[in-house]
């Protein structure tokens, strides 16, 4: 049997893979599309403002969203803005793949963990806005899709200021330079924290001033003692990985305690009505099943994901330089690989993997649940549709009860299985490592994110 060096020292005659310096062919294609789009735009704002903004993407993207941070919300997404959402997330993956692999950021499970808590962060701020916590000048800035693009904006300024001042102690580990790089991530952390508390927090207080403050002076400390644990059990990441968990945590924490003093104490809502409490059931089986499956997951795949650390490679992903054609073509001989012989299981007990699956049967348990259950809707015009079928085939064999969402449910259950075997079969270069974990990341902005704010809804009955 050959080993692993016998089979790559095979396969380097073959045509090597681009250096990661150099952008492939679809990568000049997208960003010559992205500039010239932003041109186009751009130059159609100046020049004929009406056809572009006020006939054109006012009514499709901003009335929308306007609509969604007043009093009325949940506008709803029609199949005009929906396509414009997916071209555009789309042709953002290919492109900042290529610039984070210029740049030759991480794209590790560590990476993959800091970004999921962003992804988490995300739809606690959102159901905040929807129950009418936010003053009206800024809450436009926690509705869909701009939310996204305003978390953005924190997380480039987090990776900045943690890479810029702390990567020289990147790899020292020393406990003299361990201690001063969780002191400086730290002040410049907590700093960042504090402005965002500011910023976004403090102004609602003043709006809602009969509301209690005790879980929120809690949550303002426990967000701090939880930056400062999560700098000291990441001593050995990266900086700039080590202060997107630490302050994406952190952040996460301060906004679900404000779930909490809701739940104590809840604000009167914009629209008048008097919220109720929910039962926390649903919470239990909408977190809890997908969590369930995830645990299974990953002890089945624990094994050889620990096997494949050991050997040094990163399951599904090539060895450096060599090109999914050169691996495919030589099937016979790299089948005694560690890649091929352990990546299968391997890629169950993967973060990126588990991400993905958790949210999106989080998303179809969320949406059964509330729609069938408790009177919700929804706004996709897609899922839109599945429910509706769900709701004909009801009505062909005689079920009154429910709207159709457990089809939805059926639908995303079916989907997270394909896209786990998609992912266990694929092999990658070393070179895509970074498309690999923003369509990850893409797709847990449309599953995780949505199952997490409809769960969030619920509890919080707004």
């Amino acid at each position: 049997m050959s080993s692993a060096t016998e089979i790559e020292k095979e396969l380097s005659g073959y045509e090597a893979s681009l250096p990661n310096n150099v952008f492939s062919q679809m990568e000049k294609v997208a960003i010559g599309v992205l500039i010239t789009a932003i041109a186009i735009l751009s130059l159609g704002l100046l020049f004929a403002n009406d056809t572009f903004w006020t006939d054109g993407l006012k009514p499709i993207v901003w009335d929308p969203i306007v609509k969604d941070a007043g009093a009325a919300g949940d506008a709803g997404y029609s199949p005009q803005n929906t396509a414009i959402y997916a071209s555009t997330m789309l042709l953002a993956v290919v492109v900042l793949q290529s610039i984070f692999r210029k740049l030759e950021l991480p794209a590790d499970d560590k990476m993959m963990l800091a970004l999921i808590s962003w992804v988490v962060l995300a739809p606690v701020l959102r159901v905040l806005e929807d129950s009418d916590f936010f003053s009206s000048e800024i809450d436009w800035l926690l509705i869909s899709p701009i939310i996204h693009f305003h978390l953005a904006l924190w997380l480039v300024l987090v990776a900045f200021i943690s890479h810029k001042f702390c990567s020289k102690w990147d790899g020292l580990e020393d406990d003299k330079n361990i201690e001063k790089s969780r002191t400086m991530l730290f002040i410049t952390l907590g700093m960042m924290l504090f402005f965002h508390w500011a910023l976004l927090y403090r102004p609602a207080y003043f709006v809602h001033e009969d509301t209690g403050l005790f879980w929120i002076i809690i949550g303002l400390a426990a967000s701090y003692v939880v930056l400062f644990m999560m700098l000291v059990w990441t001593a050995k990441w990266p900086s700039i990985t080590r202060g997107l968990v630490a302050f994406g945590t952190s952040a996460t924490i301060l906004g679900f305690f404000h779930w909490m003093q809701f739940l104590a104490t809840p604000w009167q809502q914009e629209s008048g009505r008097i919220v109720e409490s929910q039962p926390l059931w649903p919470m239990v089986v909408v977190l809890g099943l997908p969590g369930l499956v995830c645990w299974f997951m990953y002890r089945h795949g624990k094994e050889d994901a620990r096997h494949m650390k050991m050997s040094g490679y990163n399951a599904g992903v090539l060895p450096a330089g060599i090109t999914i054609k050169t691996w495919e073509d030589a099937e016979k001989i790299v089948v005694n690989h560690p890649i091929e012989q352990l990546s299968r299981n391997a890629l169950l007990a993967n973060p990126m993997v588990l991400a993905m699956v958790y949210g999106q049967l989080c998303d179809g348990f969320a949406t059964m649940i509330g729609i069938d259950l408790f009177g919700y809707g929804e706004k996709h015009p897609v899922s839109d549709a599945v429910i509706q079928f769900g709701g004909d085939i009801n009505d062909t064999i005689g079920v009154s009860w429910g709207e159709g969402a457990w089809f939805f449910a059926l639908i995303k259950a079916l989907l997270v299985a394909t896209i786990v075997w998609l992912f266990i079969e694929m092999r990658v270069e070393k070179r895509q490592v970074h498309m690999r974990m923003l369509i990850v990341l893409a797709v847990l902005i449309v599953g995780l994110a949505p199952g997490l704010r409809d769960i969030g809804r619920l509890t919080l009955d707004v």
